[in-house]
């Protein structure tokens, strides 16, 4: 972002230099000047005057003072105004770049934020997953003691218990990491201690369909905005190059007054209009528009591999969003008969009916669905800010998508 507003303000300083060559231009000057003319040197030739000395060639020195307001416009230059022409566009494409960066840090920023609501969603799993495996491991241990079930269930509770532990300290450490790693990018100070309040949600999909969403892409997509200001600039700095052959008219004048001093001052003008029309200059104009049509065809092509870009990361945004969506669905289905299972095995586990081994099974699936649930759910709200990001005005966009957050 930095780096976008350095060189936009760059860009708009080039736009104001190019139209301050168009507007009238100011100065006043003041001289105070002595000097000794040469009469042969501007044709002066007095003819010998009988019973007289002989003329002296030079004037003789003498002093004079002038001061002057002068003006200078441009009335006809083509090739100032498509160079102005060529900076406003270039100032544009860089207020747009201005705004795709912005989309970019909303990206990272949104996918960092992802990732420690994640994170701690899989601390709460893991911290219930840890006081599930705790009262399993009492009540084995109290079985064991009444000499209703052996040893060996006793054992594996607590290899279950210690591991659930060492999954909450990994699952403690991951979010810590995770969120310094988001202060980093939204710029808070590395020791600063914050919480998000906001959980792991779901919003299903609605009125999404990938060639809509194309189409708004390629109108509103920051970055195609600002590659097309830019070949529009390329058009204009060709146009320019062109317009170097044509006539340039200008008008020039100033006002003031002259004398020996400022006591004996007359008034002194000149108005001037002026005309230049380049007749032969090595070859220069020729070259200048051969570069600028080169840049031109760089930057069409650069353009239509932009739109194709664009039309492609829509569509993967589209894929991804349907196949995350529906991955989330099955996840949380597969969750809740993990957890039936879970149950049922605990009761018959009580009631004697089978050993502590079922137990063990059905907590580690239960395990794993709420990984592949939290996984799911974080996969969805990334496919989410990708979708965003690839349509374009994801600063706007992404609140509606996420259901307001």
């Amino acid at each position: 972002m930095v780096e976008a507003n350095q060189t936009s303000a760059d860009v708009r300083g080039e736009r104001l230099r190019a139209l301050a060559a168009l507007l009238p231009q100011l100065a006043a000057q003041g001289r105070q000047g002595y000097e000794n003319l040469s009469y042969k040197e501007i044709g002066l030739k007095l003819p010998p005057i009988p019973g007289l000395p002989a003329l002296p060639s030079t004037s003789g020195g003498f002093g004079y003072q002038d001061a002057r307001v002068s003006l200078t416009q441009s009335l006809y230059n083509a090739e100032l105004r498509n160079q102005y022409r060529a900076q406003k566009r270039d100032e544009q494409a860089s207020t747009l770049s201005i705004q795709d960066s912005r989309d970019v840090v909303v990206f990272a920023v949104g996918t960092a934020y992802m990732q420690v609501i994640a994170s701690a969603a899989r601390v709460e799993t893991a911290k219930a997953q840890l006081a599930s495996a705790g009262e399993l491991d009492q009540q084995t241990a109290n079985r064991v003691k009444n000499e209703v079930s052996p040893e060996i269930d006793s054992i594996r509770a607590q290899v279950e218990r210690q591991s659930a532990d060492q999954r909450l300290t990994n699952a403690t450490n991951q979010l810590e990491k995770d969120k310094l790693t988001l202060a980093r990018i939204i710029g808070l100070a590395i020791d600063q201690d914050f919480a998000l309040t906001d959980p792991l949600a779901y919003h299903p999909l609605s009125g999404i369909s990938s060639e809509t969403s194309v189409d708004e892409a390629l109108r509103s997509r920051a970055d195609l905005r600002s590659a097309e200001a830019i070949l529009q600039a390329a058009v204009f700095t060709v146009r320019a190059q062109k317009a170097q052959r044509l006539p340039i008219v200008s008008v020039t004048a100033d006002y003031g007054g002259g004398g020996a001093n400022i006591g004996n001052f007359n008034q002194v003008y000149t108005v001037a209009g002026n005309i230049s029309v380049p007749i032969y200059t090595g070859g220069r104009i020729r070259a200048d528009i051969a570069q600028a049509q080169a840049d031109l065809a760089r930057r069409e092509a650069e353009y239509e591999d932009l739109k194709g870009r664009v039309s492609y990361d829509v569509r993967v945004a589209c894929l991804d969003l349907t196949a995350s969506d529906s991955s989330v669905r099955v996840a949380e289905r597969n969750k809740s008969l993990a957890e039936r299972a879970l149950t049922q095995s605990q009761d018959r586990y009580s009631n004697g009916v089978t050993n502590y081994l079922e137990v063990v099974q059905a907590q580690e699936a239960v395990t794993v669905a709420g990984e592949n649930y939290i996984q799911s759910l974080f996969s969805f709200n990334v496919a989410m800010i990708s979708f965003a990001r690839a349509v374009g005005s994801a600063e706007a966009r992404l609140p509606e998508l996420l259901g307001g957050k």
